[in-house]
């Protein structure tokens, strides 16, 4: 594996300037086209798991995580508040506390249930100085975070699919997990209250692990609840949590959450807080190692790049970016300008697709190019159109083949 901070400089992928702060990295372009296909990934696979997209602000009361607990059990944490108008605000550690309140604004029906919430965004956590690094450990988070309020009977398969669904992710990423693990709280710690509901969660969680191995972790649990935490392994052997999944008891009854059940009662909802590839941040940190940069298709920044021998094929050479565009795919010309054909090779070696025009090509009636691929193989030349919907249909298929299987 490689080490992100360097590889993400290198590639132009991302930086960080001493006027933002510390861990304040910034996206450039390349950077910014990963971070949007894999957003653009999770919506996708949320939208055909049930999920409606809501989106809420970075900003809330200082009241709003009193209430959820996160003032009292996460404060080291937080930004200080900020006074505004005579109230005081913060910026947000977590999006649950505005998920809940999305969900208590009108009556909500067991008709409706489980009700699948998801946002990918923005929270801060103050982290100290001295633990930032690259994209892992930031102080400005973009999380792909989903709520699912749900009856007690739905809590452990909303948790299987969700489950499901990270593994689904990362197979098309080609993300490999490390472990599984079931975060317990620690003996003595600062958590919420409820041995009972923290005793309802955990349960509910070992059914949802039910065929996957795991190692149970004490210390590892959120303050209001248990948690499975899928665990990677970065460059140095390092291990982090990307995904997670909860169940808590704890924020709908602190926040008077309800349901009105086939009974006409009201009853208590689940809250089931789940992230497919965790932030979007580390997500990329941990692409960069993994694939050294020669991203999967659909993530890649260039899909393909467009190689004219000569000058007298640069015409051709831009026709067919045109072309590739027009099929939704990023693709640009690397000019003799650049140096010879082997240099201009090399060059775009993470580049999934090239395709070179020579003489020959270009006076080709049946429009071919010559086509190498990123592993080394050269199927030979191939008709553009032909090449170029090859390439969509493996953006398409989010997976990550480059050829035999398309």
């Amino acid at each position: 594996m490689h080490d992100h901070r360097r590889l993400g400089r290198d590639l132009a992928l991302f930086d960080t300037d001493p006027l933002m702060g510390a861990g304040l990295p910034y996206w450039l372009p390349d950077g910014a086209t990963v971070r949007h296909a894999l957003e653009e990934y999770v919506r996708d696979a949320e939208r055909r798991a049930g999920y409606r997209h809501v989106a809420s602000p970075v900003l809330g009361k200082r009241e709003l995580y009193e209430l959820s607990g996160h003032w009292a059990h996460y404060r080291d944490d937080m930004f200080p508040p900020m006074e505004l108008g005579g109230e005081q605000v913060v910026l947000r550690p977590s999006l649950c506390p505005h998920h809940a309140l999305i969900y208590r604004s009108r009556a909500r029906s067991h008709r409706e249930l489980p009700l699948r919430m998801a946002e990918l965004g923005a929270m801060y956590r103050a982290e100290p100085s001295g633990a930032l690094g690259g994209l892992t450990r930031v102080r400005a988070i973009h999380l792909n975070d989903a709520h699912v309020f749900c009856t007690p009977d739905q809590a452990a398969g909303e948790a299987r699919a969700a489950l499901a669904l990270i593994r689904r992710a990362y197979a098309d990423l080609g993300i490999t997990a490390a472990r599984y693990r079931l975060s317990l709280p620690a003996p003595g710690g600062k958590y919420v209250a409820g041995p009972e509901l923290w005793r309802r969660s955990t349960a509910l969680l070992e059914e949802a692990l039910d065929g996957l191995p795991y190692e149970a972790a004490e210390g590892e649990a959120a303050f209001y609840g248990p948690k499975i935490d899928v665990q990677i392994a970065d460059a140095a052997g390092r291990e982090s949590t990307l995904s997670t999944v909860q169940i808590d008891f704890h924020q709908p009854e602190r926040f008077g959450l309800r349901y009105t059940g086939p009974d006409g009662v009201r009853h208590r909802p689940v809250m089931v807080h789940r992230s497919i590839v965790g932030s979007v941040e580390r997500a990329v940190a941990h692409l960069v190692e993994v694939h050294g940069g020669a991203f999967p298709v659909w993530l890649a920044p260039v899909q393909l790049v467009v190689l004219p021998v000569s000058e007298a094929q640069e015409e051709r050479a831009y026709d067919l970016v045109r072309r590739a565009a027009g099929h939704g795919l990023r693709a640009e010309v690397s000019g003799p300008d650049r140096g010879t054909l082997g240099a201009r090779v090399r060059a775009a070696r993470l580049v999934p697709y090239q395709a070179v025009i020579g003489a020959r090509e270009a006076a080709d009636d049946g429009d071919p190019v010559a086509v190498r691929l990123r592993d080394g193989r050269r199927p030979g030349p191939v008709p553009a159109e032909e090449l170029l919907g090859r390439i969509a249909e493996r953006a398409r298929a989010r997976g990550t083949g480059l050829w035999e299987d398309a």
